[in-house]
């Protein structure tokens, strides 16, 4: 066996995401030791480390190192964490073709972004920081929402999209949330 301290056994290019980095097949992840386990495996897979080794060495270092960012880049975002899941289960989660969101929905995110706008253009940090904040709780509270769908699904019965309106409302929460932490 090559440098490898991770055994074929234990990470291959046919793992789903949660199989990789060793964590249940669930919405609730621990993100601290998802970021842990992150280093260990990028430590163990990282091409330097194959710098001198034969080139099919190499060529598998490269593809699994892929294979960890790319798991641990869905795996610590929630909303990817959430279609991943679906995915997982045969669920398309439509976020790419099903972009109709509720009138009331979509004045309520124009309305708090403009709130953001017009925060960050008076330079109002103590209102940016109370809107993030807001954001935030709404955000957390769509993502516990999530959740509970997710939990509750019975996989074997549902094999058509759902969880969607929820989905995109996340992303849509999401955004708005992040780009009030940047004003």
């Amino acid at each position: 066996m090559g440098p490898f301290f991770v055994s074929p056994a234990e990470m291959n290019l046919n793992e789903n995401h949660f199989q990789i980095f060793g964590v249940p097949a669930r919405f609730e992840i621990d993100l601290e030791g998802l970021e842990t386990r992150y280093h260990e495996l990028q430590h163990e897979v990282h091409p330097d480390r194959f710098a001198s080794a034969p080139q099919a060495e190499q060529r598998v270092s490269m593809q699994l190192a892929t294979l960890v960012n790319e798991a641990y880049q869905t795996l610590k975002s929630p909303l990817r964490r959430a279609g991943y899941l679906l995915q997982l289960q045969g669920v398309d989660p439509e976020f790419e073709t099903n972009t109709a969101m509720p009138a009331e929905f979509l004045a309520d995110q124009m309305e708090k972004r403009e709130r953001l706008e017009e925060a960050a253009a008076a330079s109002d940090w103590q209102r940016l920081i109370a809107l993030s904040s807001d954001l935030r709780v709404e955000q957390d509270s769509l993502f516990a929402r999530i959740e509970r769908q997710l939990e509750a699904l019975d996989w074997n019965e549902r094999r058509r999209p759902c969880g969607s309106s929820s989905s995109r409302e996340i992303r849509r929460g999401h955004r708005c949330a992040e780009e009030g932490m940047d004003s």
